[in-house]
Parts: structure tokens; sequence; C-alpha cells
């Protein structure tokens, strides 16, 4: 028998972490002194040791090493789920780094700029979930890409070119009714399409307009959203923050707004 300093030395495993491991099943000795508490191993513990270690510094909780030890023929199965989730989790960790970095760098603030009158064609985008957790705003984003795809390919069957980035606007002024919120897809054309479009594709003359746009880079998240509008109102108390549009670029994403005109929507800063 070896005693818990013993095997402490032996494994590399504090008394510590030795006493946690038998609090959770891992590693039970194979004696326990009734009266004193004192701890024994068998040498033929020494393995078991190992492998604990071995799937603790693999990352994995406590439940999944047992899982792992309690079903051996699934080690390789459950190793290897294992592996592809730290491998996504570490992708998105390196994301949000190079977002935090550019962001820093960058300091995003709204700048003034004049955009030349358009022909676009939109789309309305029906009970996308409201976005009040990360996975509804997943799901929200999901859904209006999927709608930019549909909207590009129909445009696209109909003859006109896009000739810009699409964007997506909050649609303020259309009924939630329990449904969630609405959006409108666009897309600029060189031109109304030659052919005819698809029920419920709207053609429009997009005016020429003076706004402010902002750029902050990484993946589009609720906080954004809110960090964006507060930007745009801290820049001008003529910015229509109603009217904002957003154009998701691979590394960011630009939001715009005209000035205010009092066409609708609501001054949000006085």
């Amino acid at each position: 028998m070896l005693s818990i300093s013993d095997f402490s030395d032996m494994c590399h495993l504090s008394p510590q972490a030795l006493r946690f491991y038998h609090a959770e099943g891992l590693l039970v000795p194979a004696e326990v002194d009734e009266r004193t508490g004192y701890r024994s191993y068998d040498f033929t513990q020494v393995e078991r040791a190992m492998l604990v270690t071995l799937l603790r510094d693999a990352g994995m909780s406590v439940k999944q090493v047992r899982q792992v030890l309690d079903e051996p023929d699934r080690a390789v199965a459950l190793l290897t789920g294992h592996r592809d989730e730290v491998e996504q989790q570490q992708r998105a960790q390196n994301e949000a780094i190079e977002a935090a970095l550019s962001v820093f760098a960058a300091q995003p603030a709204p700048e003034l700029r004049h955009a030349p009158a358009v022909t676009v064609v939109s789309a309305l985008v029906h009970g996308t979930p409201p976005g009040r957790d990360a996975q509804e705003w997943a799901e929200a984003e999901a859904m209006i890409d999927a709608a930019i795809e549909r909207l590009v390919a129909a445009v696209t069957d109909a003859g006109a070119e896009v000739i810009g980035h699409p964007w997506r606007m909050l649609d303020l002024k259309t009924p939630e009714d329990g449904m969630g919120p609405f959006w409108i897809v666009t897309v600029p054309v060189d031109g109304p399409p030659v052919q005819e479009l698809p029920d419920g594709l709207e053609v429009r003359e997009e005016p020429a307009r003076d706004e402010w746009s902002i750029f902050i880079p990484g993946r589009n998240t609720m906080a954004k959203f809110s960090t964006m509008v507060l930007r745009m109102i801290d820049a001008s108390p003529d910015v229509n923050t109603a009217r904002i549009r957003q154009e998701v670029h691979p590394d960011g994403v630009r939001s715009s707004a005209p000035l205010f005109e009092g066409e609708g929507g609501v001054r949000l800063a006085e």
C-alpha cells in the first residue's frame, strides 16, 4: 500500500487533488481508515491516476472524465467530440480577441457621409425572434441572412445586377402581433429588374441623403447594436435612429442612419 503522500509524489497529483477526486468518485483509495480517515492507495491505481490527469489536462470536466472512464469503449468518440468542441470554442475566442483588438485599435466613431441615390429591391422578413438573449439573436440573424440570400437570388433571376452590399433595417411600422419583430432586407441594383419579381418584393428609388455611419468590427450582437445606437445619438441630435440600416460584412458591421427629416420615425436625442 502507498500512503497518500507517496501516491501523490508518484502521480504528480497534490493530496488536495487526490481528496477531490476521491470525493468525486474518480479515484477512490484502496483503503480508508475508518478511525483516522487516512487514505491508502494500491500501486495498480497509478494507471487510473494517469488517465484522470490526462483527461483533466485535456480540459474535460469531472463529469466528462467520469463518462470516459466508465465507458472505455466510447473513449475515442468522446475525446474526439470534446476536441471538436474545444476547437470550436477556440475559434470563437480567437474571433472575439481579434474583434476586441480591432475595436480598441480603431475606436469606432460615427462619421458624416453622403449616400447617392440608388434603385433598390426590398422584402419583409416576418416574425424573427426579438433577440432577448444570445440564442434568439443568433436565430434572428440566421433568418435575416437567409432572407437576403433569397432576395439576391430573386433579383438576379429577374435580370437585375446587385451593385452594392445588401442591408437590413428594423421595420418599426409593422405590428408585431406576437410574432416577433419584422425586418426589411434590401439590395441595391443597377436599375429596375427586366422581369417580373415574385410577390412580396418592392422596387423603389432610394433618394440621395446625408447620413451618419459607423463601422464596428466583429460579429453583430445586441450589445454592439445598442452601442452603435448610443454612439449615433451622441454624434448628432439630428440623426434618425428609427431608420438605421446595417450592412453585415465578414469583418464587422457598418450601420448608417440618415439625418432626421420629420417623416416618420422618432427623434431620440435633443
